[in-house]
């Protein structure tokens, strides 16, 4: 089991899903405490295609903020109960996980381990990959869910260290700090835009 693809492993998460929906706190249950990093992957797959499901980017973000947390000072995984007994309706779920599936196959592919190894170090690297996934985590909370891309850019920058630090292959880590860096610049062109055009339309307004 220790060598079968992560992707295989989502998927057969994914296949075991109960029909009626599943709450944050039965995925965890199911992934056990080793499987964190496998779960913040499956909980990205939602976002790599342009389907939305409205409410999932904050309790998937809050729960991959909380997973990176607790990475980073080295706790227990703690979720607030209103976000870990959240039931998800598997008909909404389901077909968009199984639909993104092959981009984590494809994602995984690319993957090879102790590549870049000082990107995957224990010490102060290690700290800084967790904090990245809390950084993604919370670009990915943010409020431009109606917005191409918003959600998808964060989630590939997730996925991306997710599989970096599970693979211990620096290539992807070194990806997801980039993802994280590229969606920082994407939601502050999205700002910058959104004051210029509020600006303009108090200033013809005014006129």
């Amino acid at each position: 089991m220790n060598g079968e693809p992560i992707s295989w492993k989502l998927r057969d998460l994914v296949r075991s899903l109960p029909p009626s929906g599943i709450t944050l706190s039965d995925l965890i249950h199911r992934v056990g405490k080793d499987g964190l990093l496998i779960l913040a992957a499956l909980l990205t797959l939602v976002f790599l295609i342009p389907v939305s499901i409205p409410g999932v980017s904050t309790v998937f973000g809050a729960a991959i903020l909380m997973i990176g947390v607790s990475r980073l000072f080295g706790r227990d995984l703690w979720i607030p109960a209103r976000l870990k007994h959240r039931t998800i309706a598997t008909e909404k779920l389901g077909p968009v996980l199984h639909k993104a599936l092959p981009w984590m196959a494809r994602m995984e592919r690319v993957s090879r381990p102790n590549r870049i190894r000082w990107l995957v170090a224990h010490g102060v690297v290690e700290h800084l990959n967790n904090a990245a996934l809390i950084l993604g985590a919370v670009l990915l909370m943010m409020p431009f869910g109606l917005i191409p891309f918003s959600n998808t850019f964060p989630a590939v920058a997730l996925l991306f260290l997710a599989i970096g630090l599970l693979q211990r292959d620096g290539v992807c880590v070194l990806l997801g700090h980039v993802s994280n860096l590229v969606t920082i610049l994407y939601f502050a062109v999205l700002i910058g835009g959104g004051g210029l055009a509020i600006r303009e339309v108090v200033n013809r307004l005014a006129a």
